[in-house]
């Protein structure tokens, strides 16, 4: 067995499976764990990922609207690797690498028939689908069932945990705003809005299972959250600091309830909240941190979180 990964969540996934042995090559985003950036990378992005947020988003229409791949994928490399299965995704174009560039590369192959595995991770549900669905086409189905059945009892615990807490003002549930992108600002949508009900919270913008939305400030001022969520996709904290002045210097911000009682935070998107993989349940424990701070701590402030 040959297996290329060409989403950072996929190889996330494989990797939980216990079949990392197996795994020939990945994409530029596969990062964890560590022992896998030592694979040969297979793909590469055809935009300036230093850029500022709204040229990314710039640059990211531009070349949807014309038809065309944000990545590249790399057809020879694939084909040397001689895969027996590859897995991508058709969830989002912006996120990693299409179905339709993988079939393409494919395309060129000579002895290798590969099987393409292609995720489409909408919401939460979709997730353990796709964790279940990589497993059987690797042979490993109840092995698969099993991972699912364990990340699935962790988060029960978290969530059951965060309900019963009761109904005070210092744990009340509080409104939570996330922003998935700042420039332009788009919200949280997907599995967001069901891991903030899980950690004890209520979610103001963005359906589950649906595509993350646009956001419009008047909107945030309007709701005036208690808790400001910060998780740029495919950035970590770091370079979500480099971002933060397009809000911060906005007149209004420090009008805002959440950032006059401190209860804005930034958190590691690129790692945790934007991979649709196992590591959606450390994402849980980070936000139920965040908002149960009384109640919940595991470890994660500093590296998955921390407070703007």
């Amino acid at each position: 067995m040959r297996i290329i990964s060409l989403i950072a969540s996929s190889t996330e996934i494989v990797c939980a499976l216990e079949m990392e042995k197996f795994l020939v090559g990945r994409s530029h985003e596969c990062d964890f764990p560590r022992t896998v950036t030592s694979l040969p990378v297979c793909t590469a992005p055809k935009f300036r990922v230093a850029a500022t947020s709204a040229e990314i988003d710039r640059q990211v229409k531009e070349i949807l609207e014309d038809a065309l791949s944000v990545y590249r994928v790399d057809a020879a490399l694939l084909a040397s690797l001689e895969p027996t299965h590859v897995l991508t995704q058709t969830q989002c174009e912006v996120c990693a690498v299409s179905l339709r560039d993988v079939e393409e590369a494919v395309k060129t192959f000579v002895g290798s028939r590969p099987q393409i595995i292609s995720l489409q991770p909408n919401g939460l549900a979709d997730v353990w689908t796709d964790i279940e669905r990589v497993a059987q086409a690797l042979g490993i189905s109840e092995r698969g069932r099993q991972l699912v059945t364990g990340l699935r009892t962790r988060m029960a615990e978290i969530e059951h945990r965060a309900q019963a807490l009761p109904e005070r003002p210092a744990v009340a549930c509080p409104t939570v705003a996330c922003i998935e992108w700042i420039d332009p600002l788009m919200s949280s949508g997907n599995w967001m809005p069901d891991l903030v009900r899980m950690a004890g919270g209520r979610n103001l913008f963005g359906e589950p299972d649906r595509h993350s939305p646009r956001l419009d400030w008047s909107e945030v001022l309007a709701a005036d959250p208690n808790v400001i969520l910060i998780l740029p996709c495919g950035f970590d904290i770091a370079r979500t600091c480099q971002e933060l002045p397009v809000l911060t210097r906005r007149p209004e911000w420090n009008t805002l309830r959440a950032v006059r009682n401190n209860r804005v935070y930034l958190l590691d998107g690129n790692h945790y909240f934007n991979r649709p993989g196992p590591r959606l349940v450390e994402s849980l424990e980070i936000l139920a941190e965040i908002l149960h701070p009384d109640t919940f701590s595991f470890g994660h402030e500093g590296t998955g979180w921390q407070k703007l």
